[in-house]
């Protein structure tokens, strides 16, 4: 990723031509595209979903299918043609994911909105691959299964696959304005918005622009059945120049604007919604929507809403927020803008990604850190203290025990740096150890990391010995001193990490982070884990072989471990999921109802795996990398090694490409 030529502002001048610049083959409403390109910017970005940090317009994927052809996104093949001459212009130098949010800013920005910056940096994908587990897909189905589309919940992100977030005319199109309500919050939930974002974003968004749905007929085939030209619309009179656009578009069904202003920054939204009486009507595409009652004059005789709209006067909380909004238009303001922000740039992750000329200061969403210290301490230093600990008794934990009844801690602290990095999640770059926010609540008191917090207490002492030396650092650290220790490949230490300050917003943002343990097929929930932490298949088998502590399973609520000897790396994992036959503790359950965490036991033998573990032997491509594993050792340790320092330094930034540690 590249800034253009002359930066991004550069670009947001040639923008600010096309925008008033309407083209025959699709008219600008009102004389102005802003309204169309800031649905497009929303379209592109709101996909996001906090479950497992899939979708935004990071990728651009909203020009590859799945999106493409998504129900909500009718039409939206037109705003990307009016886009198209700028980045053939600017080629390779703005990618389109930047380019459509940058367009949907300037947008906002021309017609008198607040805008408070721009995180440039993002890459486009060569396929809408990313996306399809977005839905509608068996790989959706798979992870997130839908019964009725139109009531789905977590972990996905819209009430109803194919539209960004609720239907407009309320729940499965009821024209219920308090089940909007209810669907409104739990679907801006789900993707990270609380309520005065979620108010702030629609009435800001709805400042602008308005709704098509001219007649019943419909959009027309859309990209599936009619690539040459999807969406052709079907209203008005065949053979005339406006047939299927202008005042003839048909998009979501809905027909109207929101305001008597809509090339305006205004609160009007809020003024029209809060001040006037609303009544239920079929409009004209044949859907539910709302006009007011004896409106003053013609212009607010003309507005329309939309249940979702409604849906604000029923809900207290929305209700609240609604009024101040409408009697204060600088709380608007700032609550709009730094929810556009939010929702156009949280997938790009950290704000060390973000290039460009137009970067707003960090946000909380973007989980900036502490600069590190200064003076960074002689971790060679710090290792050989390490080493010490690994065979030495601690009050602060249980050790694990070796045969002949030596303590030992190198598994336990192996345990504590991969629970500490493996929150990353190469979906939005988030999570990983440096801040050592394992420290805190929620993370730390996860079932997964029950007795890490005590890990970091028998550590802490070295800590003291090291002025500049942050607990990120000791922990990823000490668990490649205790994979060096047990026969790995030599390891790199990338040092420079540093601690976050604890946070009640920290604290809300990490509960996006929590184990996706809804997915209940073990096969895909070990297969999605790699994915979401950007792990090759190879990788991820791999890391599943790292040292494994007989006391944390147990303290975890397993029997055992598959080794009662923890200090050895080596590939008897792989060879012994192959070589031994495996049976479910406890009464047998079907294989549907399996998850990652039921219990299995050699036959013969006491120890022990899970069905995560399994998983890599009832897949074939796992299997297969297993086999492999098994068969050739120093293969095993050369892809351990390799895995294991990219997921230790996977959260290390320097801007949307780099990472500091490749240097």
């Amino acid at each position: 990723a590249v800034v253009p030529p002359g930066g991004f502002a550069a670009v947001k001048k040639e923008i600010e031509a096309i925008l008033t610049d309407s083209q025959d083959f699709w008219p600008a409403d009102f004389g102005n595209y802003g309204p169309f390109f800031i649905r497009l910017a929303w379209h592109c970005a709101g996909s996001y979903r906090t479950s497992d940090g899939r979708g935004g317009c990071d990728g651009a994927r909203i020009r590859h299918f799945p999106e493409f052809g998504w129900e909500d996104n009718a039409n939206l093949d037109k705003a990307l043609e009016l886009l198209e001459p700028l980045k053939l212009k600017y080629g390779d130098t703005i990618s389109w994911g930047d380019l459509i949010i940058l367009t949907g800013d300037v947008a906002i920005e021309s017609m008198g909105g607040p805008i408070i910056g721009f995180c440039g940096g993002r890459r486009d994908d060569k396929n809408g691959d990313a996306s399809l587990k977005l839905g509608p897909s068996d790989e959706q189905e798979a992870i997130g299964p839908c019964e009725v589309n139109g009531k789905c919940e977590f972990p996905l992100g819209p009430t109803t696959v194919g539209l960004i977030y609720v239907n407009p005319a309320g729940p499965l199109g009821s024209g219920d304005p308090a089940g909007s309500a209810k669907d409104i919050r739990s679907s801006f939930s789900r993707m990270g918005m609380n309520d005065l974002e979620t108010v702030a974003l629609i009435g800001g968004g709805h400042a602008f622009g308005k709704v098509h749905g001219a007649c019943e007929t419909g959009h027309g085939p859309g990209p599936l059945e009619d690539p040459s030209n999807p969406w052709p619309g079907t209203c008005g009179t065949p053979g005339t120049p406006l047939f299927g656009r202008g005042p003839n578009t048909f998009t979501s069904g809905f027909e109207g604007p929101w305001t008597t202003r809509p090339t305006e920054w205004t609160n009007l939204y809020f003024k029209n919604l809060i001040g006037l009486e609303w009544v239920e009507f079929i409009g004209p595409g044949g859907n539910i929507q709302w006009k007011p009652v004896d409106a003053p004059n013609e212009a607010i005789a003309a507005t329309r809403m939309l249940t979702s709209d409604i849906a604000f006067l029923h809900d207290p909380s929305y209700l609240e927020i609604s009024k101040m909004f409408a009697e204060n238009i600088t709380a608007l303001e700032f609550y709009f803008s730094n929810a556009w922000y939010k929702l156009t740039s949280r997938d790009m992750g950290s704000v060390k990604r973000c290039i460009g000329d137009l970067v707003a200061p960090p946000q909380i969403f973007q989980r900036p850190l502490p600069e590190p210290p200064a003076q960074q301490p002689d971790f060679g230093m710090v290792k050989n203290a390490i080493k010490k600990l690994l065979r030495k008794e601690s009050p602060a934990l249980k050790p694990d025990s070796l045969p002949g009844g030596t303590p030992y801690y190198g598994a336990l602290f192996v345990n504590l740096a991969y629970q500490c990095a493996s929150t990353f999640r190469a979906t939005d770059y988030l999570g990983g150890c440096n801040g050592a926010t394992i420290r805190f609540r929620p993370e730390r008191r996860w079932p997964v990391n029950r007795g890490m917090g005590r890990a970091i207490r028998a550590l802490r002492g070295i800590r003291s010995q090291f002025p500049g030396l942050s607990i990120a650092d000791l922990i990823v650290l000490a668990g490649q001193t205790a994979l060096e220790d047990a026969g790995s490949d030599p390891l790199v230490f990338c040092g420079g990490r540093t601690d976050a300050k604890n946070s009640k917003e920290l604290r809300v943002e990490m509960r996006n982070l929590a184990p996706r343990d809804y997915i209940r097929n073990p096969i895909v929930s070990v297969r999605d884990s790699a994915q979401v932490m950007g792990l090759t298949s190879h990788e991820a088998v791999a890391l599943a072989g790292r040292l494994r502590s007989p006391t944390q399973q147990e303290r975890l609520g397993f029997k055992g471990s598959y080794t009662n000897d923890p200090s050895m790396l080596t590939n008897e994992y792989y060879r012994l999921l192959v070589g031994e036959t495996w049976e479910q503790i406890g009464s047998p359950v079907p294989f549907d109802q399996v998850t990652v965490d039921t219990e299995y036991k050699a036959v013969g033998r006491d120890i022990y795996v899970t069905g995560a573990d399994l998983a890599l032997v009832w897949d074939p491509e796992f299997k297969a990398i297993v086999q492999a594993f098994a068969a050739d050792e120093a293969y095993f340790q050369k892809v351990f090694a390799q895995a294991w320092t990219g997921l230790m330094n996977a959260d290390r930034f320097d801007g949307p490409d780099g990472n500091v540690c490749d240097n």
